[in-house]
């Protein structure tokens, strides 16, 4: 028989996810793995991982990866870094995991995403380009899906 956590636990438990999550986000171009974040919070790896996808909806590592394609795009539309320069200025230390990553995400590759963005955001407010532009999981996407009941 296992034991529900009392409001009070759920509520701390709560709060270091979050602080999980604000951690993600201040050092997403910093090596960061479930183990390490899951260290900075006293909890096992596990237990981060079911805990943060019952929170947030995706993984700890999901959520740093789309910390960091979303940080990509911004930097390949402003135009004056290679992709390889990108991949490693976000955090990613292998191309290919990069570019597969990004294409998930984005739907086309690091460089289609280059040219198309210098077309179709020109003459945007970055604050405007940046919400256009956010990547869209393929089970985010409309018709991915069945509709919410």
């Amino acid at each position: 028989m296992t034991r529900r956590p009392s409001t009070a636990q759920q509520l701390r438990d709560l709060a270091l996810l979050r602080r999980v999550r604000d951690r993600i986000d201040r050092e997403y171009a910093r090596p960061l793995n479930v183990e390490a974040l899951a260290r900075g919070v006293n909890m096992s790896a596990g237990h981060l991982s079911r805990q943060f996808r019952l929170a947030y909806g995706e993984s700890p590592y999901s959520y740093l990866m789309t910390r960091r394609i979303e940080r990509a795009m911004a930097l390949l539309r402003r135009g004056d870094l290679s992709v390889t320069e990108v991949c490693f200025e976000v955090g990613c230390s292998s191309l290919g995991t990069f570019s597969t990553r990004f294409t998930e995400l984005v739907g086309m590759s690091p460089s289609t995403y280059r040219r198309r963005a210098e077309l179709g955001t020109a003459g945007l407010p970055a604050c405007v380009a940046r919400q256009v532009t956010r990547p869209i999981r393929n089970r985010e996407a409309p018709g991915a899906g069945p509709p919410p009941a």
